[in-house]
């Protein structure tokens, strides 16, 4: 009897039959680990509430992503949704969603760790099932993404916090990787049985990384002086190896070993080049162009002795800047790429036709790629500026309330106001008028009738001396009343608050024009008292109390990032250190709007470009290849993925650099 070959559908199918014993492993290593440390006694609390439905609610969540891969479709696909300019529909990543990714990335990492051969052998696999000649991680689907997404959902239903999620997330990171690894193994070994060896070890194998690729990922890692490295050290270096062993100089004394104008100069220019052409992260489309470019540079150097001397020359910041931008494109016929093509054609024609092409004429080029690149990642960003604009004043929203309730409380002590008058406009009036600032601008006019509104309402509860300024409080008070139901309006005041607060005003203003004092307690000292208040009129105050208190639904989802835990990477691992935290700081105030990065946000890794970047500094909208894919981020979540290594410009290291890093490791090669 023949065995039916292993396919996508039996591999998940099979994988799905392990899923109720690994959701009880999981469990159990959760459990054991909470047992065992004391400093895990916090989450007890909220574990403790959900750990019986726990093992449900993950296998519940694995056999729904797995069913998806068993019917050939990506488990975590996720609907792209058009952002209207007209609305707040554009999502925000705070911190909170941050941490989330953060512990997402981390189960990620762990299992790839654990089962890094399993995974590379069922992703050739698969791979070679829909005869794709370079697997990409996404390509398997049972990657380590998966477990992790089902992971991340079963612990939602837990009772925690941002944090506390994030830490029980780690805890089940390695006891999910130690169930993965045998069932993985498993069934690799089932495909080998299958005669299948050559399509889990050699598929790929056509297409390689180039040796020049490999060259400079060496040259970075084994040398870190390399991207340090100046054009005078490789001219000498250069110089100490062509240099025939029976001459002492070839070159003109007053050039100098790799001057401009030099044999050697020449020679260095030439090479440099070729390294710079031959570089694989460099679009094809770009080469030809930077190819056409090379005569004009090669005129260049015979006048300008800086060029092969400064590595910040305008030559090669253009270079860099054309190479960085390009590298955000991964389709050659990507129209955001055609585009940007045709315009560096544009702007180098002119250097091209000079016969002595000056660096002025570079820099003038680079300042039209510049803008150009900042222009079409402005544009990018306008469907989305109303919201992104109220976005950003919703992050200024609690510092506004704030700096709204001070100032109030100085007019308020000058005026005399009755405790009720001071307890609505403290509360309730200062979310208005923070509301009006976050919906309208700071300085709209909306926003300055709410303020100005204060001073005519506290001006209508003092005494007016004569008829005819009580019959002019009369006539100004509906458009009061107006301006008031207005506002509570805004921000939905309940209407026992609000209705409460309406009645003591129309009595306050009854009096008024009556000729008394709004407030009957300070007419006189034998006047009667107000009759205490009864238990329900106190639990009423309370609640209304407690009602304008409320932050925004905004405040609700800000996290302190003081609280938040880090993974160390690098500099950024400290947070205590001052150095760090300067750091930090200085990676992100070094973001530009048309720069690409590589980020991991809403639990998955995208390639996109800076496309607005608040007055503030504290929104960022980020714009991929397609226009209606874009995320906006706080400075908080920006700082957990820096910190946490989630985040990486796309083109770390300059064309130019990578030139010389590779051009370095080959002449010592040489020596």
């Amino acid at each position: 009897m023949m065995v039916q070959a292993p396919s996508q559908q039996s591999l998940v199918l099979e994988t799905l039959a392990h899923v109720p014993s690994l959701a009880h492993a999981v469990y159990g290593g959760i459990q054991d680990e909470l047992k065992s440390r004391l400093e895990h006694h916090q989450l007890m609390a909220g574990w403790s509430k959900r750990r019986a439905h726990f093992s449900a609610d993950l296998e519940a969540s694995l056999s729904r992503l797995l069913n998806l891969a068993a019917e050939g479709k990506d488990p975590l696909a996720r609907d792209r949704q058009v952002i209207h300019s007209d609305s707040l529909s554009l999502s925000l990543v705070d911190e909170n969603q941050a941490l989330k990714d953060v512990a997402i990335a981390h189960v990620i990492t762990t299992i790839e760790d654990s089962t890094r051969a399993e995974l590379h052998q069922l992703g050739n696999f698969f791979g070679a099932l829909r005869g794709i000649a370079r697997p990409l991680k996404s390509d398997n689907p049972l990657r380590a993404a998966v477990f992790a997404h089902a992971l991340s959902r079963a612990i939602e239903g837990v009772d925690l916090d941002a944090d506390g999620r994030y830490k029980l997330m780690r805890i089940a990171a390695l006891p999910l990787a130690r169930q993965l690894q045998p069932i993985f193994t498993l069934l690799c070994r089932e495909l080998r049985q299958a005669q299948l060896s050559g399509m889990l070890q050699s598929h790929g194998s056509a297409v390689k990384e180039s040796d020049l690729r490999m060259r400079q990922f060496k040259a970075l890692n084994q040398n870190p002086q390399a991207p340090n490295t100046t054009l005078d050290e490789v001219a000498l270096l250069l110089d100490a190896v062509t240099r025939p062993h029976q001459l002492d100089e070839v070159v003109s004394p007053r050039l100098g070993p790799g001057a401009p104008g030099s044999a050697k100069g020449g020679d260095l220019l030439s090479r440099l080049y070729d390294q710079i052409l031959a570089d694989t992260s460099l679009q094809p489309q770009l080469k030809v162009l930077m190819g056409r470019l090379q005569v004009a540079i090669v005129r260049l150097s015979r006048l300008d002795v800086t060029l092969l001397k400064r590595q910040d020359h305008p030559t090669w910041l253009l270079l860099n800047r054309i190479a960085a931008h390009g590298a955000g494109y991964r389709n050659a016929d990507d129209p955001g790429l055609l585009a940007f093509l045709q315009l560096v054609d544009r702007s180098i024609q002119p250097l091209i036709a000079a016969e002595q092409p000056a660096a002025s004429q570079f820099k003038q080029a680079l300042v039209e790629v510049e803008r150009y690149i900042r222009e079409q990642a402005e544009q990018h960003s306008q469907p989305s500026t109303g919201a992104l604009e109220r976005l950003d004043r919703e992050q200024q929203r609690q510092e506004w309330q704030r700096l709204l309730r001070e100032q109030l409380q100085h007019q308020l002590d000058d005026a005399n106001a009755g405790k009720l008058m001071r307890r609505f406009l403290l509360g309730p009036w200062v979310e208005v008028i923070a509301q009006a600032m976050v919906q309208f601008g700071r300085e709209s006019e909306q926003a300055a009738l709410y303020v100005d509104l204060v001073d005519g309402l506290l001006h209508s509860v003092q005494p007016h001396a004569d008829d005819v300024a009580r019959q002019r409080l009369r006539a100004r008070l509906p458009q009061l009343v107006q301006s008031l139901e207005q506002g509570m309006d805004s921000i939905s005041l309940p209407p026992l608050q609000r209705q409460a607060f309406m009645n003591e005003l129309m009595r306050q203003h009854g009096r008024v024009l009556r000729g008394l004092p709004a407030d009957e307690t300070v007419a006189t000292d034998s006047a009667p008292r107000r009759p205490a208040l009864t238990p329900e009129e106190v639990l009423q105050q309370l609640l209304a109390e407690r009602e304008s208190q409320l932050p925004s639904r905004w405040a609700h989802e800000r996290v302190d990032r003081g609280q938040l835990p880090t993974v160390p990477i690098g500099l950024f691992a400290d947070e205590r250190s001052p150095d760090a935290k300067v750091a930090l700081q200085q990676w992100i105030n070094g973001m530009e709007i048309g720069n690409w990065y590589h980020l991991f946000i809403k639990s998955e890794w995208v390639t996109a470009q800076i496309a607005w970047i608040s007055d503030s500094g504290q929104l960022f909208l980020f714009v991929s290849q397609l226009p209606d894919d874009r995320h906006s981020l706080t400075r908080g979540a920006l700082e957990q993925l820096v910190v946490n290594g989630l985040i990486t410009m796309l083109e770390p290291e300059p064309l130019l650099q990578r030139a010389i890093g590779t051009l370095m490791q080959d002449l010592e090669q040489q020596r």
